[in-house]
């Protein structure tokens, strides 16, 4: 029996998220399954992988091919550099506790560039923040200063208003103490 790992869909339309299983090649994608290895959620980023690494590691020995995506998802969390190493230790280049010591430094390696990656994405959205608050400012500043000067204008012709109704009354006394 032929045994594939692939991709078993789960999630609503639009946001899928998958579950990694063993399966008969011949069963459909979302059908029976031998066993779960793992969940994968596209839709983070970057994208959320949980798996079982010691079952993934022992189904890969034992010949199940992946599809194209698992591949990609096994060659990132390590499997594939596991599976060359005990290659390794296998063929009596190196030993087993020099090839677990080439993994951790590979894992290490690659966790510390996770951590960089997202460190450049919190620095980024922080200077996006940043950027949209001193255009906000720069907004407020001007209406305020539009405002300003409406207030200014309408103060002006207040007064002017108040000046005229002013100027009549004083010359209406003034005729009449004329008579």
């Amino acid at each position: 029996m032929a045994t594939k790992i692939r991709l078993q869909r789960h999630g609503r339309k639009g946001y899928a998220f998958y579950s990694i299983v063993i399966a008969n090649s011949r069963a459909p994608r979302d059908g029976k399954f031998i066993e779960k290895i793992g969940t994968y959620n596209p839709n983070t980023n970057p994208a959320t992988v949980d798996l079982n690494f010691d079952a993934a590691l022992a189904w890969v020995l034992k010949g199940a091919q992946p599809t194209d995506t698992v591949r990609n998802i096994l060659s990132r969390e390590g499997v594939y550099m596991k599976k060359h190493l005990l290659g390794g230790v296998a063929k009596g280049a190196f030993g087993e506790a020099e090839a677990e010591a080439k993994f951790e430094a590979w894992k290490n390696n690659k966790q510390s560039g996770l951590a960089a990656f997202k460190a450049k994405q919190e620095e980024e959205k922080k200077a996006a923040a940043k950027v949209r608050l001193e255009a906000e400012k720069k907004v407020n500043e001007e209406k305020a200063k539009a405002l300003a000067e409406k207030k200014a204008a309408e103060e002006a012709a207040k007064a002017a208003e108040a000046a005229e109704a002013e100027a009549p009354a004083e010359e209406a006394p003034a005729a009449e103490s004329a008579e």
